[in-house]
């Protein structure tokens, strides 16, 4: 049973159809990529999946249940966490508490706790505050933890984000253009922890993303999407000679 299962996920707004058909199975600690041109429905996907839309026709199960029309806490709370292709931090809470607030959906105590300050309370919120703190480190941020994302520089922001999905313990990470916005050196960076990601928690990873380099050093199968229809799918080495993704995305010329 794969892990994530997509069925002819469908979406249309209006008469438009922005997601055609969509099929997809990703296995447990499987590392995919889906590219496609600007406009061709890839975050749309990512956003069906999340539970931001809920799609017009099709399934979509993970672990072997159907997460279609669930609200995106509950996503998270089943085992899926993502980033954004526009950075979504709170921008003035500090680096900690961003990802301390990630944790929310599995918090383990109620209202009452909180105003009482219960051991339950204190306790649950030591942990969190532990568990936090490890992931900021495994990312290199622990120096960065009482700092605001505001104040930092742009690559450091995407590493934040990266750190909050990772820590609600997902089982599947899904990033949405993660080196969007990034200089050579902090894309060679980034190639380097997400394959130290993968490697350290065991995780499955689907990322969209337009830098090559990053989607061929690290992905096993790659899907492609064009006006919201699948093109193509295959190995990096099928893909990169694949005449219809050559002329829809990659250009005139092979990568």
């Amino acid at each position: 049973m794969a892990l994530l299962d997509v069925n002819e996920m469908t979406q249309y707004f209006g008469g438009l159809c922005a997601v055609s058909e969509f099929s997809v199975a990703l296995d447990e600690g499987q590392v995919v990529a889906l590219i496609g041109p600007n406009g061709a429905g890839k975050t749309t996907v990512f956003n069906l999946i999340s539970g931001f839309y809920t799609p017009t026709r099709g399934e979509i199960l993970f672990k072997g249940r159907s997460i279609k029309g669930l609200k995106p806490h509950e996503v998270t709370a089943r085992g899926i966490a993502r980033t954004f292709q526009n950075i979504r931090l709170w921008f003035d809470m500090t680096v900690l508490d961003n990802i301390r607030i990630a944790q929310h959906h599995a918090l383990g105590y109620g209202i009452f706790d909180c105003f009482l300050r219960t051991p339950r309370y204190m306790k649950r919120e030591r942990d969190i505050e532990d568990h936090a703190m490890e992931v900021l480190s495994r990312l290199g941020l622990r120096d960065v933890a009482g700092e605001f994302p505001k104040n930092l520089p742009y690559g450091v922001q995407r590493l934040v984000e990266i750190a909050r999905a990772l820590s609600i313990k997902p089982a599947l990470l899904m990033l949405d253009e993660p080196a969007a916005g990034l200089n050579s050196s902090d894309v060679e960076g980034l190639i380097r922890l997400i394959g130290d990601i993968h490697k350290d928690y065991g995780l499955a990873i689907w990322m969209i993303e337009h830098q090559m380099d990053v989607v061929m050093s690290l992905c096993s199968w790659i899907k492609v999407i064009d006006f919201g229809a699948t093109i193509a799918e295959g190995t990096p080495t099928a893909i990169q000679n694949n005449p219809e993704v050559i002329k829809a995305y990659l250009g005139d010329d092979t990568i």
